[in-house]
């Protein structure tokens, strides 16, 4: 005997948050890759530098995650696994980026770190409210 629980409001509310800020982010990420790509002068490289791109592959680097997150952001609309993984992945990493940057930027840092904790967390454990929502809302009739 299975027993389905509700849909939780915060968790959709959470995806949604996740899927917004994938979608801005990708759009950041490619404004960015496409100043690199089509001006040399955008961007200041130093010689000792741990990373040695050239500004055009660093460029379609951005380009490509980009399409990604995109695609990734789009897809958690939708409820898929995938897009979840991807999800929880940028926000695991964003989290650690904070934590290393916190003697810099202590207050956005802690509010990164707090907001990628309430993204994997509402990603995680109410993943399939989604996609449960979304199929609730698409066979249900129109009044």
């Amino acid at each position: 005997m299975t027993t389905q629980r509700p849909v939780s409001g915060w968790a959709i509310g959470w995806a949604t948050f996740a899927a917004l800020m994938l979608i801005i982010g990708s759009i950041f990420q490619f404004i960015a890759g496409l100043a690199a790509v089509l001006e040399d002068e955008v961007y200041v490289l130093r010689e000792d530098y741990v990373f040695r791109f050239n500004l055009t592959a660093w460029g379609w680097i951005h380009i490509v995650l980009a399409v990604i997150l995109f695609l990734a952001g789009l897809s958690l609309f939708t409820g898929a696994l995938w897009a979840r993984i991807v999800a929880v992945s940028i926000a695991v990493l964003a989290a650690i980026l904070n934590f290393a940057s916190l003697p810099w930027y202590p207050v956005w840092s802690v509010i990164v770190i707090v907001v990628s904790g309430f993204v994997i967390w509402a990603l995680t454990v109410h993943g399939r409210d989604v996609a449960a929502d979304r199929e609730t809302r698409s066979t249900s009739p129109v009044p």
